[in-house]
């Protein structure tokens, strides 16, 4: 189907535009959600769509449709579009380059499974929770996608993908103390563990009653997966070559200086087996790659798309992600893998304590990566052992600062959006204890 939606707006925008771009996917998804233990929604969808871009006279415009029978319409509307914008030569889109095979990405057994199978393994971890704790809220979705991207330079690539995830709420009593709890699983594969996921939510939300008061101080504090997720969004903002360039990122003027732990290594790899942010190419179609973007503390290297690549005279780190077929790519991380070259011991720590998740990360100061967040899930730890949990408490720093000391808990690492991280400590974390 690529080649003939392809040739119809070639038919088109010869000779009326001097470059095109072309996103065609497909997507199967199905999407549960469970208010308590009772199943309020249930969607079994099938969309597919056209993304396209030109460029005229060094102007870009761009239009899409969900009607693949309007092909002529969307590619008079895409260049019609160029008129709207400034002319600027950084647009252009990618070249013809070696496509990496990339493992795991796609589930072969996909279509086998039906609304009704994945309605039943939501039901069984709702009614297995509800045994132990009160079911607030689960949901599950899984997402087929098939895409291709083909452009005027010769650029074709197609690919496919599935993801799976499955998350779950609730809440545990104790006389008049309630204490919540949450987490989820994603992976590319149908291997989410139910029952696994069902123990772990559960004990966290027990384990949180009768929560003791705590004195405010800096203490050694150990970031949990979700606390780390929301706190790195922060840091690696910092890395968008779009917000160096507008003199939006505290690291514009630090490339080659220390900037974190120095045994600290941060890599940008979209060619990850399995990984979520993994595939062929970008939404642009530059093919993906590895790029280091702190190596063993320093800054080595910002991520772009091309525009920005354009802009900053250097090569496209396959950064150029999109949504859909409906939006224009932009600077977006793929897998960011957090590797240390050391650990240290939850025993190890004398005074402190460790913080599962936090509430408020979006308020973070996105310049400076200053933050004061709510702490959730919260326990003291005291000479090396988790004592018992906290009542409540905030936590407040900055993440730039935290990073230059941080270092790895011995832990497993896990995929939480994008980063692919352990837990880690911060040193010297302002924690604020509260009634």
């Amino acid at each position: 189907m690529i080649n003939e939606i392809s040739d119809q707006i070639e038919q088109t925008v010869y000779a009326k535009c001097d470059e095109y771009e072309i996103y065609l996917s497909q997507s199967k998804t199905i999407e549960l959600e469970c208010e308590k233990t009772d199943l309020n929604f249930a969607k079994e969808e099938i969309n597919s769509g056209l993304g396209l871009r030109v460029i005229k006279d060094n102007k870009i415009g761009f239009a899409f449709t969900s009607d693949l029978n309007k092909i002529a319409e969307v590619t008079e509307q895409a260049i019609s579009n160029t008129k709207l914008n400034k002319a600027d030569e950084n647009f252009t889109f990618s070249q013809v380059a070696k496509v990496n095979k990339i493992d795991d990405l796609y589930y072969k057994k996909c279509d086998e499974i039906t609304l009704e199978e994945s309605i039943e393994f939501l039901k069984d971890i709702v009614n297995k929770a509800s045994d132990k704790c009160e079911v607030t809220s689960a949901g599950y979705s899984s997402r087929k996608v098939e895409y291709s991207i083909l452009n005027s330079n010769g650029v074709s690539i197609n690919d496919k993908e599935t993801g799976y995830s499955v998350g779950l709420a609730v809440n545990a009593y104790k006389n008049d103390e309630i204490s919540t709890a949450y987490d989820s699983q994603t992976s590319r594969f149908f291997d989410l563990d139910g029952d696994k996921l069902t123990e772990e939510v559960c004990n966290l939300a027990l384990s949180s009653l009768d929560g003791k008061p705590i004195d405010t101080g800096d203490r050694d504090v150990v970031l949990g997966y979700y606390a780390l997720a929301g706190l790195l969004s922060t840091f690696v903002s910092a890395f968008s070559a779009e917000n160096v360039q507008r003199e939006r990122s505290i690291l514009k003027d630090k490339m080659k200086q220390q900037i974190v732990n120095e045994n600290l290594t941060i890599i940008d790899d979209s060619t990850l087996a399995k990984g979520l942010g993994s595939g062929k190419c970008d939404g642009e179609g530059t093919v993906s790659q590895k790029t280091t973007l702190v190596n063993k503390g320093e800054l080595n290297s910002f991520i772009y798309d091309i525009y920005t690549a354009n802009k900053g005279n250097c090569e496209s780190t396959g950064n150029g992600f999109r949504g859909s077929y409906s939006g224009t790519p932009s600077v977006g991380t793929s897998n960011l893998i957090f590797d240390f070259s050391d650990e240290v011991f939850i025993e190890d720590i004398k005074n402190g304590v460790e913080v599962t998740s936090v509430l408020g990360a979006h308020t973070a100061n996105p310049i400076s990566g200053d933050f004061s967040v709510e702490a959730s899930n919260t326990f003291k730890i005291e000479n090396g052992e988790i004592i018992e949990p906290v009542k409540k408490a905030m936590i407040s720093g900055n993440i730039f600062e935290l990073l230059k000391t941080a270092e790895k808990i011995k832990s497993e690492t896990k995929q939480k959006g994008s980063f692919i991280i352990p837990k880690m400590l911060m040193h010297n974390l302002r924690v604020i204890g509260q009634d």
